[in-house]
């Protein structure tokens, strides 16, 4: 999709009570959408006070969180996904806003792909080199479907809960307004330290790393 003239719809909307293993809850509603244009199954909860937030005051918070299976559901230490999705869902029921779950596991190339490209970095590439020795992008996702969702909702302008100025950049173009950048949390390990470094060096995530010395 190149601009906003194909529509989304919502298909069905629940709520959901969700609960994380240490012991923070709070309830979603959750919609699924009819119209997305890579088809995909995504997910947008609406957390806290968020229908006001879109109505009038302050644009809602929203982050689109790419699908994690590995960080999000086994709690692996390689990359700081999961604790940046439990940090957000928090933040933006606190705020009022929106958490976009975008099935675009690996940055675009796939859950498999993904661990092949670990294997490389094991053997001594970054993320992004890894990528492209597998022959794919160094980042392969497209937001259409995220911007879809929003105009969907209601939603035309929000502050951005990300560290990556690759998804302001294309929601700006894809007619949602980026009225304020919130950087997430820095969720340093031993095991995503070079993972962090890369995203800083390579694409200029804004993630405040300490200085090594």
């Amino acid at each position: 999709m190149t601009s906003t003239e194909l529509k989304a719809t919502v298909r069905t909307q629940v709520t959901v009570p969700l609960e994380f293993p240490d012991g923070y809850a709070t309830t979603a509603e959750v919609f699924t959408f009819t119209g997305l244009a890579d088809g995909l199954e995504h997910l947008a909860l609406g957390l806290g006070d968020w229908r006001t937030a879109v109505a009038g005051g302050d644009a809602p918070l929203v982050r689109p969180h790419s699908e994690c299976l590995t960080g999000d559901v086994f709690g692996s230490q390689r990359c700081d996904c999961g604790p940046q999705l439990r940090e957000a869902v928090e933040r933006i029921a606190g705020e009022g806003g929106l958490l976009l779950y975008l099935r675009q596991e690996g940055r675009g190339i796939g859950l498999y792909a993904k661990l092949d490209a670990y294997a490389l970095q094991d053997a001594g590439l970054d993320t992004y080199e890894a990528n492209l020795a597998l022959g794919r992008g160094e980042d392969e996702r497209d937001y259409s479907a995220a911007a879809q969702m929003l105009h969907a909702l209601g939603v035309d302008r929000i502050r951005l809960l990300s560290n990556n100025p690759d998804k302001a950049l294309q929601l700006d173009a894809l007619g949602v307004r980026v009225a304020g950048h919130v950087p997430t949390g820095v969720h340093l390990t031993a095991a995503n330290a070079a993972y962090l470094s890369a995203k800083v060096a390579h694409t200029h995530h804004t993630i405040d790393l300490p200085l090594a010395g």
